[in-house]
């Protein structure tokens, strides 16, 4: 028994590790370079044709802000988030939507008054990490906290299988601000 659970502490080691390798980096509003350091490769992914929402994590060099892109590359919507706290850090990749649930409670962190700790959730990985409503002030388990303001919107924007979720360690203004300037966010 304790060998299998030694076996399994390892795999789970390794998976994680392996979930964060990816580095991608954007390099135009719809295109963004993939680099994963563990196998030594790199290539570059053209969203162009597609509907798709670029998250910067809340780090050190990144914006803590979620852009939604049209298909014409054009930016439309921003707002600020949070994301996995150090413990907790959110994948970095290009995802697509799995599933939406308009109501919801996390199965590995419920909220102990009972209440849906998770409201708009659009799943972006099997292992429960989502975009969804929560507070912007404190860093997740994870997800990506997105305003209460904000939520519903991307919530009813985005498709199951076909948008995209890009999740970046990287900025994104530099693309972004022509657009949000336009529509008059600041």
């Amino acid at each position: 028994m304790r060998i299998k659970i030694v076996i399994l502490m390892f795999i789970l080691a390794t998976l994680n590790t392996t979930l964060f390798a990816k580095i991608v980096k954007p390099i135009g509003i719809t295109k963004f370079e993939i680099i994963n350091p563990s196998t030594n490769t790199e290539y570059v992914r053209d969203l162009k044709g597609q509907e798709f929402i670029v998250v910067s994590v809340r780090e050190a060099g990144s914006d803590g802000r979620f852009y939604a892109v049209d298909r014409d590359g054009v930016v439309w919507w921003t707002g600020v988030i949070t994301s996995g706290a150090d413990d907790f850090k959110t994948p970095s990749g290009i995802y697509t939507v799995l599933r939406k649930q308009r109501y919801h409670m996390s199965n590995k962190y419920p909220d102990e008054d009972g209440v849906n700790n998770m409201d708009f959730s659009i799943f972006f990985t099997n292992q429960g990490h989502a975009l969804h409503m929560g507070s912007v002030s404190w860093m997740s388990h994870g997800c990506i906290h997105i305003a209460p303001k904000d939520i519903p919107v991307i919530f009813h924007w985005a498709k199951i299988g076909d948008t995209k979720v890009v999740i970046t360690r990287k900025t994104f203004m530099p693309y972004a601000k022509g657009y949000l300037m336009k529509f008059g966010f600041r």
